[in-house]
């Protein structure tokens, strides 16, 4: 006697540009675009999917580098985290490429894409708060030929949810020239999944400050309030690093506060947060008076 129950085979398809997969995916809507696999695959083993057919997207070279396009990079869906994180990268987009080399262990940022990390929006996902404060857009494929834009932060809201047969091509993330800064805490020591992660970015050319908190909830926490204090009480004309320490303290209250309030009760008592929320909000603070900080430095 056996356990074993053969599975039916799975249809592969290798299609080798961005129009070839859509028509793949039109022809075989069962099927799932698979990339590095990282999630997919875990799913995949673990029972928790028996996809029809794949259609794998490695082949496709025009989303495996990125472009200049009217000030903004547009990053192919393919590019790796391994990828990401080299130097030339890391002066393109500094907070996306720390957010690459953060991603995991060899094995996963060699395989693992920025496409992938969108898609899946698993609320761990490195790259997601960085999008988040850099406002980035997505450019996504459909049939056809057609080619439509929504911000990333739409997609991870689930405002605009990709279509049967769309897929995400490129990811638009204006140029800033400026810093930007992404960190995160771990439960252990070395790679691993964010407890809490926090990107800010730097906007001199409209006097901003964006911040996003990621890990804490489904998708990035942005607390806009936070952002204007603050971008108030630098001087951009002048010594942007003269901020006080007791601003950026402040500032990292503030975003904790934005992002986990406190519980509301009836009548004028709240109950108090749980130790462990309580640990996770001033997570988040340090990390991200310590981001501000560093943008600044």
């Amino acid at each position: 006697m056996s356990t074993y129950v053969p599975q039916a085979a799975a249809a592969v398809t290798l299609p080798a540009s961005l129009d070839e997969a859509v028509a793949a995916l039109t022809a075989m809507p069962a099927a799932v675009p698979v990339a590095g696999g990282t999630d997919l695959m875990a799913a995949v083993n673990a029972g928790l999917l028996r996809p029809a057919g794949l259609v794998g997207l490695g082949r496709i070279s025009e989303i495996r580098g990125w472009h200049y396009q009217d000030g903004h990079a547009l990053l192919g869906a393919g590019l790796t985290h391994a990828r990401m994180g080299r130097p030339d990268f890391a002066a393109l987009i500094p907070a996306l490429a720390a957010a690459s080399r953060a991603a995991g262990p060899p094995q996963i940022r060699n395989a693992g894409t920025l496409g992938g990390n969108i898609v899946t929006a698993a609320p761990t996902g490195d790259a997601l708060p960085v999008l988040a404060a850099l406002e980035a857009t997505l450019v996504i494929a459909g049939p056809g030929g057609a080619r439509r834009e929504t911000p990333v932060s739409h997609l991870l809201a689930g405002r605009d949810m990709l279509e049967p047969a769309e897929l995400v091509g490129f990811v638009r993330v204006p140029l800033l020239h400026a810093p930007q800064v992404f960190l995160k805490a771990t439960g252990r020591t070395g790679p691993g999944r964010a407890t809490a992660s926090v990107a800010v970015v730097l906007d001199p050319a409209r006097r901003g400050v964006r911040c996003a908190v990621g890990a804490i909830a489904p998708m990035p926490l942005r607390p806009l309030e936070a952002e204007q204090w603050i971008a108030s009480l630098i001087d951009w004309d002048g010594e942007r690093a003269a901020l006080a320490p007791e601003a950026l303290h402040a500032f990292g209250e503030y975003v904790a506060a934005a992002c986990i309030p406190d519980p509301v009760g009836e009548g004028d008592e709240a109950p108090p947060l749980s130790p462990a929320v309580l640990h996770l909000r001033r997570t988040v603070a340090a990390l991200a008076r310590r981001a501000l900080g560093r943008a600044l430095a």
